[in-house]
């Protein structure tokens, strides 16, 4: 199997080259990554060296060097990491939200088309279904429908309707996986959970938007990686809602479980401005993974939050150079 693997250089695109790499030792993979302030070429550290591993620098708008790059590497398959993914930005500026998420998807999916490729992975997010209430038991699942509230999560609503329209219309194998919230090594520092841990190592508070009572379901990255592997392995042409093993943990309670981590009280959490149209609650339901791919997330959410912490507090070098430059979005949102 030859991989391109846009977005490779990000949070989870990077820790799925690992994951990929260290399990099929004779599989080829292109990281092809723009490197905008998402992408950093030192969480491949581990792989830079293997030789069935290159990285082309490179935009997905581009569609004269996805071509390029598709016909000499020879690739066979396509998983699509690349997004711009953070709520906030989308709403400072959704420009950028709207030509790399639809176009640059749109570009890759032309490309394919073009150069025959067996399989299209989607990567996508559970924000585009929307909100769940607060006091309900509702979940996510892959007959939801999309009801999309911020910039960020329109962009990757369209993006996963022009994904099924290829297929549709064209007969391209596809398929899409909406997720929760990831966690784990190598999360840019203006994340939620990775801000509130490099927060606390540096003796600052955490910071949280509004009440804090804003529900997510948290996955651990490796878990994602596994279940997107589970997908090229199944080859259907077909959507899956991957989540985690949390019961509706709310943002307060995630930043008690870190203070209890660092023997901290509850006066370092600091209560900020509310972001605009946040949603309050996301749940998933993943059964759909379970039966027809035999996946399911093996990590809980307490044991690797306390190793995502360490992990953060041994890789000081990774993510002090990204801190500053993380805080400056929330100066211009009011919200620091």
């Amino acid at each position: 199997m030859n991989i391109l693997i846009t977005g490779g250089a990000g949070f989870i695109g990077s820790n799925f080259i690992s994951y990929i790499l260290n399990k099929y030792p004779k599989y080829k993979v292109v990281n092809y990554d723009k490197l905008t302030y998402a992408g950093n070429l030192d969480n491949l550290r581990d792989v830079e060296l293997n030789s069935n591993y290159r990285f082309v620098k490179g935009d997905i708008v581009d569609s004269k060097r996805v071509n390029e790059v598709i016909k000499t590497f020879g690739i066979t398959h396509i998983v699509n990491f690349a997004a711009e993914s953070h709520v906030d930005r989308s709403i400072l500026g959704p420009q950028v939200f709207i030509d790399t998420n639809v176009v640059g998807t749109q570009v890759l999916l032309d490309a394919a088309l073009k150069h025959g490729i067996k399989h299209f992975h989607h990567v996508s997010t559970d924000e585009v279904f929307g909100s769940l209430p607060l006091d309900s038991e509702e979940k996510f699942n892959e007959d939801t429908r999309y009801d999309p509230r911020s910039p960020y999560s329109a962009s990757k609503a369209a993006s996963d309707h022009l994904v099924r329209a290829y297929s549709e219309t064209y007969g391209l194998p596809v398929s899409i996986t909406n997720t929760a919230n990831n966690f784990g090594p190598y999360q840019n520092p203006e994340k939620f959970l990775s801000r509130a841990i490099t927060n606390l190592i540096d003796g600052k508070k955490i910071p949280m938007y509004g009440d804090g009572k804003y529900v997510r379901d948290w996955l651990y990255v490796e878990d994602h990686c596994s279940a997107i592997d589970a997908v090229l392995q199944n080859k259907k042409k077909t959507t899956y809602l991957i989540g985690g093993l949390t019961n509706d943990i709310n943002n307060l309670e995630v930043a008690q479980k870190l203070l209890e981590i660092f023997g901290k009280d509850e006066s370092w959490i600091k209560f900020v401005k509310d972001r605009p149209g946040h949603d309050r609650r996301y749940a998933i339901d993943w059964s759909k993974a379970k039966k027809e791919l035999g996946w399911k997330p093996k990590h809980n959410f307490d044991t690797w939050l306390v190793r995502t912490v360490k992990w953060y507090k041994d890789n000081e070098w990774w993510w002090r150079p990204l801190k500053e430059e993380s805080e400056k979005l929330y100066e211009k949102t009011g919200q620091k």
